[in-house]
């Protein structure tokens, strides 16, 4: 089963770093080209015209990589690993929907809001509700009804604020990522640290599993795939970093709201399956950060009619400050390491004091 990742991994990446290039000369060809407001950074323009709908490209990479794991080692799919490739692509798809109306058919707001918001409501709570089905023979489901920081807290809050809870994670994710995608290189760069986490706890939560627990009060964890999760978040880490030779600056390619929709369902789905959804707050901090420069932004100027910042979301801010793009991007995955560092200590010392 650790082939697996190796496997997935590398397939993920192959793929994507082969077939984004196939996909830029697709897009430039039929003319889908990013559309830049007027009233963004003035840098911005340049860009102007380039392939959007990259999220295309490590979509498909990760779920061919996938597929193809499974049929090389012979073994089937889990229950977890097709809930979190279910919910990143449906989230993808909402997304190429809003991009596909920008970019053809050149509306700049793309989706309209209700039906963006009922796209996402769908796969959403479609996620949520089935991954409280699938038990296996120890009665696991790919989630649980407990909320959880680095497992599972000993109350269940029922499975109508469950499905609350996880709509809630998988719409603040989404959102974060797509609020963080403004930059080259940013979102994709800063997605991939945390895919890396998750292949770690994957694999440790598989090595701890009560399943192989010697005592019932063993310190171990209650996680129905977990190896699998692991899986997927190779083949997404691999896809993402294919993309990434791309994407980075100055980008050949943008993911779009394809892209950052589905990074971010992706996100949320390994963590509501690996029971560590409170720890993603931490994992991805970089996403929390840029959503809370928004919300403060906001929130300020309707309160006070003052702005905090000279443009949300805040990598704009520094942009109009004078930083280079680049110095930035690097900065802010600097700060996004941090956070993913200091989550997977958390994350041990859970164990540890378990």
């Amino acid at each position: 089963m650790m082939k697996q990742i190796l496997i997935a991994g590398m397939i993920g990446l192959v793929l994507s770093l082969l077939g984004t290039p196939a996909l830029i000369k697709l897009l430039a060809k039929r003319g889908y080209g990013q559309y830049i407001r007027d009233d963004g950074p003035k840098a911005h323009h340049s860009k102007r015209g380039t392939p959007t709908m990259g999220g295309i490209a490590f979509i498909l990479a990760t779920l061919i990589a996938y597929a193809a794991t499974k049929v090389i080692a012979g073994e089937s799919p889990t229950a977890s690993g097709l809930l979190v490739l279910f919910l990143t692509a449906g989230l993808g798809l909402v997304g190429f929907l809003d991009d596909y109306i920008k970019v053809v058919k050149r509306r700049s707001l793309g989706l309209r809001a209700k039906a963006k918001l009922l796209g996402q409501s769908f796969v959403g709570l479609a996620f949520a509700i089935l991954s409280l089905q699938f038990s296996d023979s120890r009665g696991l489901t790919p989630a649980s009804q407990h909320l959880s920081f680095v497992r599972d807290f000993s109350w269940s809050v029922g499975p109508v604020l469950f499905v609350i809870w996880a709509y809630f994670m998988i719409a603040a994710m989404s959102n974060g990522v797509n609020l963080t995608d403004g930059l080259d290189g940013l979102a994709t760069g800063a997605s991939v640290m945390v895919f890396g986490a998750y292949v770690f706890i994957g694999v440790w939560e598989y090595g701890q599993s009560c399943a192989y627990a010697l005592s019932a009060t063993a310190n171990c964890y209650d996680v129905r795939d977990p190896l699998d999760l692991a899986v997927v978040a190779s083949a997404l880490m691999g896809s993402c970093f294919g993309f990434l030779w791309w994407n980075t600056s100055p980008a050949k390619i943008f993911m779009g709201d394809t892209g950052s929709l589905a990074l971010g369902g992706a996100l949320a789905g390994l963590a509501i399956c690996s029971r560590t959804e409170i720890l993603l707050a931490l994992l991805g901090g970089l996403f929390v950060i840029i959503t809370l420069s928004v919300i403060i932004q906001v929130g300020s100027f309707r309160m006070t009619g003052k702005r905090v910042f000279k443009m949300a979301p805040l990598q704009h801010h520094f942009e109009l400050k004078g930083w280079s793009e680049v110095l930035i991007v690097v900065r802010f995955w600097i700060i996004q390491g941090l956070c993913v560092a200091v989550g997977l200590g958390l994350f041990y010392a859970g164990w540890v004091t378990g």
